[in-house]
């Protein structure tokens, strides 16, 4: 492909995101994005994708996924060979917003350099996070071939997918500048007990909104904290923590709580 095409890559597999969420990011990205680009989408089911999309197939996974283990782990498929999907790429996880101009993710630093979000999560650990990285392809294979060998051994080393990337990509690897990512949970949703008075907010200056974990943008835009989660109005959502309905400690249970998030909405569409 031609270098100054600008290219972007995501995987779906399985049913937990169906062809709306890469639709979505399609044209979040066509937005945010000075053309041309490319978005090429690695799945086992292309059904339903915006004819703008490459459609690629998931790239082989000749190894044991790693069982009871956290991580994303079948994202190690993107490590090794592409096809004819060559050179410099930025991956974008499906659930997440992009809410400024992505140009500078292409020109930072140098072409073959790994790239990763610093995760906010872990202020005493240099960890990186693989909702959004830039890598030139096949940079990553040893990664792979060491993953191959032991899968659920570096698994539950590691624990996620990221800190072993982190920790062993070749050559090492850089940090997005400060400001340009945020976490919805961390940076979005107003600290407990402001949660139960106040709406999410847009993060400041971000250019992408990421979403670890399960609570995602259909989800926020209800009002719920989580795939499984109950909108519920502030006085249910209290009384809930103390009539048998949580789901979790009553700490946690109190905390897990969100208004909807309007503004989400008004991002992620195509």
């Amino acid at each position: 492909m031609n270098e100054t095409v600008k290219q972007i890559i995501c995987i779906k597999w399985g049913t937990k995101f169906g062809p709306d969420y890469v639709n979505r990011l399609h044209a979040m990205i066509a937005r945010n994005i000075t053309p041309p680009f490319q978005l090429f989408c690695f799945t086992d089911d292309g059904t339903g994708l915006h004819p703008d999309i490459a459609v690629r197939p998931l790239p082989e996974f000749d190894y044991t996924a790693p069982t009871n283990t956290r991580g994303k782990w079948p994202k190690s498929r993107l490590w090794g060979d592409l096809g004819d999907v060559t050179g410099v790429v930025l991956f974008l996880d499906l659930d997440l917003l992009i809410t400024g101009n992505l140009d500078d993710f292409f020109t930072l630093g140098e072409p073959d350099d790994t790239v990763l979000w610093r995760n906010p999560n872990t202020p005493f650990e240099k960890l990186g996070q693989t909702s959004v990285y830039r890598m030139c392809v096949g940079k990553l294979k040893p990664l792979q071939d060491l993953f191959r060998a032991d899968p659920q051994g570096i698994a539950d080393k590691y624990r996620y997918e990221q800190r072993f990337v982190t920790y062993n990509a070749p050559g090492g690897i850089k940090f997005w500048p400060r400001g340009w990512l945020a976490h919805y949970r961390m940076h979005s949703i107003p600290v407990f007990p402001l949660n139960y008075f106040l709406p999410p907010r847009r993060p400041g200056g971000a250019r992408i909104v990421a979403f670890p974990g399960d609570l995602n943008p259909d989800a926020a835009i209800e009002g719920r904290w989580g795939e499984n989660a109950v909108a519920r109005s502030p006085l249910d959502h209290l009384r809930a923590g103390f009539n048998g309905q949580r789901r979790e400690s009553l700490w946690r249970h109190l905390r897990h709580y969100t208004r909807p998030a309007d503004w989400v909405a008004g991002v992620w569409h195509e």
